[in-house]
Parts: C-alpha cells; sequence; structure tokens
C-alpha cells in the first residue's frame, strides 16, 4: 500500500487574477466558494465563464482563489474542438501557449489572452513527508499504473509536485481519465 495514491480527475477549468475577475463580474466581485477541493485552499466557483476560440465555444468553471496569472486548463479534445492551442505544460507555465476569449455568459462581459491556454501535464501532488515515504523529489518523473476493467493503463511523464502546501493526490485530465475509466476513488500505483 505505500506506492498507492488517489487518482483524480480535473475537468476543464479556469484560473483568474483579480483583475480579470473584476473585467469579468464587475469591480470589486470576490470568487463565491461552490465547494473545496482536495489541495487546500482551492475550491471549485459558482462563477463560470465561456471560453471561446475559433471554432467554437465550451463553458468552464473558475477555481479560486485568485492567482498571479491567468490560466486555462483544457484536454486537448476541449481545444481541438473550440480551435485552440494548448501545449502541454506544467501549471504556471504559460508563456507563449494559447490564446482565447473568455466571456461572461451573464453580463456578456469579455476578456481576450493573449496566452495562457495549456493542456495541463498530468501530475502528483504529495508533502514532503510523502515525497520521503515514496522517495520521490520534486520535479522527479514518475510512472503510475491504473487498473480498471478492460482499460488499464501506465500513465508515464508523471510530475511530481513536492510541497507541504499539497495534498497527496494525482491529478489528470479528463480525456486521460476517460482512456483509462477513471471514476470516483480510484487509486494508482507509484511504479518509479
Amino acid at each position: 500500500m505505500a506506492n498507492k495514491i488517489l487518482v483524480e480527475t480535473s475537468a476543464r477549468h479556469v484560473h483568474v487574477t483579480a483583475e480579470t475577475l473584476e473585467i469579468l463580474f464587475g469591480k470589486g466581485h470576490t470568487l463565491t466558494n461552490k465547494k473545496d477541493l482536495s489541495q487546500p485552499g482551492q475550491f471549485a466557483c459558482e462563477e463560470k465563464v465561456t471560453v471561446k476560440g475559433p471554432k467554437g465555444a465550451l463553458k468552464a468553471s473558475i477555481l479560486g482563489p485568485t492567482r498571479p496569472a491567468d490560466q486555462v486548463e483544457l484536454s486537448l479534445t476541449d481545444a481541438r474542438t473550440i480551435g485552440v492551442v494548448a501545449p502541454v505544460r506544467e501549471s504556471g507555465d504559460i508563456a507563449g501557449s494559447g490564446a482565447c476569449k473568455l466571456v461572461n455568459p451573464e453580463n456578456g462581459a469579455e476578456l481576450e489572452l493573449t496566452e495562457g491556454v495549456i493542456a495541463a501535464k498530468r501530475h502528483i501532488h504529495m508533502t514532503v513527508a510523502d515525497g520521503e515515504r515514496f522517495g520521490i523529489k520534486d520535479k522527479q518523473i514518475v510512472s503510475v499504473k491504473i487498473n480498471s476493467d478492460g482499460r488499464s493503463l501506465i500513465f508515464g511523464d508523471v510530475v511530481a509536485r513536492v510541497s507541504d502546501s499539497y495534498a497527496l493526490a494525482m491529478h489528470i485530465d479528463t480525456d486521460e481519465a476517460n482512456a483509462a475509466l477513471v471514476g470516483p476513488n480510484c487509486i494508482g500505483e507509484i511504479l518509479d
């Protein structure tokens, strides 16, 4: 059991700056916590936006709290569907990434993002103690096996993110979750 971890599906979502939040939702607006997420201090918000590209649009939830930079996290299927570029990157690595438009579907306010669209690189959040227990250091690349009925899969290129501000969980996007039939309470096994 020492190498087992919870695997969670991270659906499309948007992180916004305080400035972007005010542009889209009005001066002084603050994010409304709808549901706490597994990572400490992170939450899904009541606020939603439409992510527009040249070929279409998708609705996405905003995750709080606000961040220093806007970031749109899509699956590669989502990106292709709306015609945007979404390089596979670690969260926060947005320089030169894809562009899109964010629209508040309730009031029509919009903002053009010249960069910030990514497909999040699969990763494991873990505390320093978890890292020591697994023998894994921050930014180390590992593989994780997921056993499922008819769709077992080994994910390579999984980045370990080690910090005491995290809680132990692996995050994959919806394309990856569908490929391995990942459901609630899925457990993965770190192989190396």
